[in-house]
């Protein structure tokens, strides 16, 4: 069960959840890689990790992930430009999540899935957050998940399948009646995706939540930074994803048993 090496070996629990801490954000480093380059259509593996403004090749020691970039005091090694925070944010970010699943989830297949899943949103919400646009490449590996997760869970396949369409075909309408305007082509295929890792029931949910998270979070930034009508969907449905994979049965069961 969740919990029990902290309850039962504290000073065991503690190491193993720094591992899976540690190793979230190595992943993390990656993910900053993709969030850069991909909108810029650089290649994300060959390319070696330079600085933005002189163009220094970053060595190891420049690419520990969090650490390097305390040591530095966040500026260049070379020409001590000034570095985003981005860096370690999304690097303790996404180890902050792989702990949070596997806490709430305990070790299992499902759990890896679930940090994937969570690295892969992750991304695509600062990507779409800046560019309104979702990378296919993302979502196809989202998709990949949901195959590995009918597999691994195949006795309920069938959920999975329908998870597929449940929301995408609604959104499919939306799209071509409001020619695009009404939502992105990317966020169809999003949940369409992320329908078939996590089932028909948890996406609806998901987008739910989604939306409601969106119309919120997105009228307070209208108020208080003059933000415009258009919005970048992306990171709402990300969030309501996030909390439908991990506590959507519980919200479910919590739902209905207001009607028995």
């Amino acid at each position: 069960m969740p919990g029990t090496i902290l309850e039962t070996q504290p000073i065991v629990g503690v190491l193993f959840y720094s591992i899976i801490f540690l190793f979230g954000i190595v992943i993390g480093s990656f993910l900053n890689v993709c969030i850069y380059r991909i909108p810029k259509k650089e290649d994300i593996v060959k390319v070696r990790s330079h600085c933005m403004s002189c163009g220094y090749k970053l060595e190891w020691y420049d690419l520990i992930p969090l650490f390097s970039y305390l040591f530095l005091r966040g500026r260049c090694r070379k020409c001590k430009t000034k570095l985003s925070a981005q860096y370690p944010l999304i690097e303790a970010a996404n180890g902050v999540l792989y702990v949070v699943i596997v806490l709430t989830n305990g070790v299992n297949v499902e759990s890896l899935l679930y940090c994937l899943l969570s690295s892969a949103l992750l991304t695509l919400s600062v990507i779409d957050f800046r560019t309104y646009e979702i990378p296919l490449g993302i979502n196809i590996c989202i998709l990949a998940l949901g195959v590995v997760r009918i597999v691994t869970d195949y006795t309920n396949w069938s959920s999975y399948i329908i998870g597929f369409f449940a929301v995408s075909v609604f959104l499919t309408i939306l799209y071509y009646t409001t020619k695009g305007r009404g939502i992105g082509g990317g966020d169809v295929k999003l949940m369409a995706a992320c329908g078939l890792l996590l089932g028909w029931k948890l996406i609806i949910l998901a987008f739910f939540l989604g939306c409601i998270f969106g119309a919120v979070i997105h009228l307070i930034r209208m108020k208080i930074s003059g933000e415009g009508h258009v919005l970048a969907m992306g990171p709402y449905l990300s969030a309501g994803i996030f909390v439908a994979m991990l506590w959507g049965q519980q919200m479910i069961g919590w739902y209905f048993r207001l009607f028995e």
